[in-house]
């Protein structure tokens, strides 16, 4: 994992990970938590987190799709619609990041 961080792809497939992770803690647990269970606990401490990542996941996939030459319509906007989606950024990273 450590060579992913020597370049700007690896940062943003490590970010991928990441926000996908607080994606599905949120949407799978924290949520359920709040409103089943009455304990928004982890929601207040989990939305920031997620908010964090899921906007440094949009700026770094705009910065790398400029540098990179990433055609719009081809790639830059599926791997921004992939962190709307739970296991979303999982399956990007698999299909079009990994292959950079």
């Amino acid at each position: 994992m450590i060579h992913l961080l020597k370049t700007k792809i690896g940062c943003l497939r490590i970010l991928a990970i990441l926000e996908g992770i607080s994606l599905l803690t949120l949407v799978f647990i924290a949520v359920p938590m709040k409103y089943w269970l009455g304990n928004p606990a982890l929601v207040k401490m989990m939305g920031p987190i997620h908010g964090t990542l899921f906007l440094l996941f949009l700026f770094n996939t705009l910065s790398v799709g400029v540098e990179q030459h990433w055609k719009f319509k081809e790639t830059t906007w599926k791997v921004i619609l992939a962190c709307f989606i739970p296991f979303g950024t999982f399956y990007i990273d698999s299909k079009i990041l990994s292959k950079l």
